[in-house]
């Protein structure tokens, strides 16, 4: 395969001219990009006529992250030409979290084609239960096929996200790209670095992703009480203290969830993925050194293919409360990520609200507050 990737920024416009002698019927673009769609319209629309061909799937995002640094109000670009790689996209329309499994479903009907091996979906951040999601693609696809990707970022202000198939820019929507054929290669790590924070507690009353009290009290005020002067910033300051969920199907044990919205009426917390009733939660709270030995540990998982080289793309995907809580330091972990290989793949990706990985019992999960890695290449036929 040949793979290029690229840079925008509203100053220097391209880092360098993507090269339209790539376009074809399979050649993938993957593009990750300002929450402001109308910033990226005109550049989209002179892709578009360049790569007349090809494919494109792309989201908004709580910053772009190309190389070892991110970005804001930027576009991170990725085309790879395949060989020997037949790929689909399917997309389906999203207008709240009840429909979340059935839109999963419908994906994985639309790409259940023959030698399916691998999806690599995004999707709207703020109106899709990621657990159901990726459920009905489970029902359907079973846990041989590889899925991963991400939900659509908005900065820390949860109003609006986007996704783009086809070159449309779709604020209700989910779309996914399959990979077909014995020759491609297909890989993925995933890793928090939270430390717990308080006794462990029992999902008392819940519904679906909608947390509405633990050991009897409303979640609300017991996660209030934990915040203290930082109640007032939610949901975005929820972003710091996310939501362990006890898992033994987790290489820690714990399956992360992060805030998408309080209800103040309710006393309820709505999460990106399920919170079951019954099951034992801890919060978390950050550990920087933790946080950043996570992202390698990622890495790591993945490190000891072979065949990784230069012309190997890295998709780093990364929760936008990693980067709250880093700051400065937020680099470190895009450093980390391509430090463990000794031949560096190109990296691109964007901080999400959501990320989409196998568990290490190959069942695919939605996590929280974790680095998920997928790495794309192909064999030779």
């Amino acid at each position: 395969m040949e793979l290029k990737t690229y840079q925008y920024t509203p100053q220097k416009h391209w880092n360098q001219d993507p090269e339209s002698s790539l376009d074809s019927d399979n050649t993938l673009l993957i593009l990750f990009g300002p929450p402001d769609a109308s910033k990226i319209f005109d550049i989209v629309s002179a892709l578009q006529e360049q790569f007349i061909h090809s494919l494109i799937i792309g989201c908004s995002t709580s910053g772009e992250i190309f190389g070892e640094a991110v970005f804001d109000e930027t576009i991170s670009l990725a085309i790879i030409k395949f060989e020997n790689t037949f790929i689909h996209q399917a997309s389906v329309n999203i207008h709240s979290d009840n429909n979340s499994q059935e839109a999963g479903r419908s994906l994985a009907r639309a790409l259940n084609k023959p030698e399916l091996r691998a999806v690599f979906i995004l999707s709207n951040g703020l109106l899709v239960n990621g657990t159901s999601l990726i459920d009905g693609l489970r029902q359907e696809l079973g846990d041989e096929v590889i899925i991963t990707g991400g939900l659509a970022g908005d900065g820390t202000r949860f109003e609006k996200t986007w996704v783009m198939a086809d070159f449309e820019i779709l604020s209700k929507s989910i779309t996914a790209i399959g990979f077909y054929g014995k020759n491609i290669q297909f890989l993925h790590g995933s890793r928090g670095g939270w430390d717990i924070l308080g006794v462990e507690r029992q999902v008392s009353r819940s519904e679906n992703n909608i947390l509405y009290e633990l050991d009897g009290q409303p979640a609300l005020d017991l996660y209030k009480k934990y915040l203290g002067d930082r109640a007032g910033g939610l949901p975005s300051t929820g972003l710091l203290f996310p939501l362990a969920i006890l898992n033994d199907e987790e290489e820690d044990g714990r399956t992360v969830r992060t805030i998408l919205a309080v209800d103040e009426a309710e006393k309820s917390i709505t999460f990106a993925g399920d919170i079951p009733q019954g099951k034992t939660v801890q919060l978390m709270h950050s550990n920087f050194d933790r946080l950043i030995d996570g992202a390698s540990k990622a890495s790591e998982s993945i490190s000891s293919n072979s065949n990784i080289n230069n012309n190997t793309l890295l998709i780093a995907i990364s929760c936008v409360g990693r980067r709250l809580v880093l700051g400065q330091r937020v680099e470190e972990e895009l450093e980390a990520t391509l430090d463990v290989f000794s031949d560096k793949p190109q990296q691109i990706g964007f901080y999400s609200y959501g990320e989409i990985s196998p568990l290490a019992s190959g069942r695919c999960d939605l996590h929280n507050q974790t680095m998920t890695l997928t790495l794309i290449s192909e064999a030779d036929a």
